[in-house]
């Protein structure tokens, strides 16, 4: 039951939080985002969905929600992204003192919006985002999220990225919640306009600023399924991965060797050695094996898709980094029907 301090926001009272869904051919997801947004309590808040030119029936999905106000993105322009400019169209209606930039396929958990403001406040950040708790499906999801994530998690140490006196950002676009004052003050989505990995560059901008950004893992405000198929899990992490990490090249080929390394020792020497002896190659194919494993608990997944990760995730991941380098390096990355350079600018097709 939604009270009447979170009921839709009167036009005589600005909201405390403009909560903006971009929103791109999300029918499968979109609903249960927008019902766990619609029963957050204990914060008053507007809920924007922007529509960004979708082919589904993402728009009608949006307007079935009476208190979501549903807009179509502005055309795209050259030299912005489609998920930039939808998120700053967004942002340009929202009155709230805060906004939450938040994808559609995101659930939110009863109270946590509230709980976040409260958090933020707290801590003083201009800027909180969260990394969700990742919900894998499929064999691909299940083998790769892990390995992502772990490494994810050693690039961008959370609390590294939450202290001022670092140099490390880090931002998770699923779940962004910054003070307007700050949005404006660093030039908002316009300012980053033809970045590609727009949620690290917008923290990059609060953070250079001198104001205070906070990220940590928040399997107890929102979950997401990122991807729904290997296609989309493929072509979603060519799109980020050589941007995430600065030497995709020399690190895919370290995950392989890590990888490939127990199981070369393992079927090169088992023949080579003495049946007595073949106990100490296993023993230690095992805890090289272990190791891979372990690595992977960083990543805040299960105990099974950590050794699917490092059974198969591993390879998988080396070959995503590799193919996003290409992608990159060629100048072209494709995603939900449109084709950005390196750079961002949008090359085709043109809405």
């Amino acid at each position: 039951m939604i009270d009447s301090m979170t009921a839709d926001t009167t036009r005589t009272k600005r909201p405390q939080v403009s909560i903006i869904v971009p929103a791109r051919d999300e029918e499968a997801s979109l609903a249960a985002c927008l019902e766990s947004l619609v029963a957050q309590t204990g914060v008053s808040r507007e809920i924007i969905v922007v529509d960004d030119h979708s082919t589904d029936r993402t728009r009608q999905i949006a307007a079935s929600f009476p208190p979501v106000r549903v807009l179509e993105a502005a055309p795209l322009a050259d030299g912005w992204t489609g998920k930039n400019n939808a998120v700053a169209t967004g942002a340009r209606a929202g009155q709230g003192q805060w906004l939450l930039f938040t994808d559609a396929d995101t659930v939110h958990l009863p109270g946590s919006l509230a709980r976040a403001l409260e958090e933020a406040r707290e801590s003083k950040a201009d800027l909180l985002s969260y990394s969700p708790e990742q919900i894998a499906v499929t064999f691909w999801e299940m083998a790769t999220l892990p390995v992502v994530f772990a490494e994810l998690a050693r690039q961008y140490p959370p609390s590294k990225v939450s202290d001022p006196h670092s140099t490390a950002v880090a931002a998770n676009g699923q779940y962004i919640l910054i003070k307007r004052e700050a949005y404006d003050a660093v030039g908002g989505h316009a300012a980053i306009a033809s970045d590609i990995l727009e949620d690290v560059a917008l923290a990059r901008l609060v953070k250079a600023s001198g104001r205070k950004i906070r990220f940590r893992y928040a399997a107890d405000a929102v979950r997401t399924r990122m991807y729904r198929n290997y296609g989309q899990l493929r072509d979603g992490w060519t799109k980020n991965l050589a941007l995430l990490f600065p030497n995709p090249g020399w690190l895919a080929a370290k995950i392989l060797v890590e990888w490939a390394l127990p199981w070369l020792l393992l079927f090169s020497l088992m023949g080579l050695i003495s049946r007595s002896d073949r106990w100490v190659l296993v023993a230690i194919t095992t805890v090289l094996v272990t190791r891979n494993v372990t690595r992977l608990r960083r990543a805040n997944f299960d105990l099974a898709m950590e050794f699917l990760g490092a059974f198969f995730g591993m390879p998988m991941f080396a070959y995503l980094l590799l193919r996003s380098k290409h992608a990159h390096e060629k100048g072209s990355v494709n995603w939900k029907g449109r084709i950005y350079s390196d750079k961002g600018g949008l090359l085709a097709p043109g809405h």
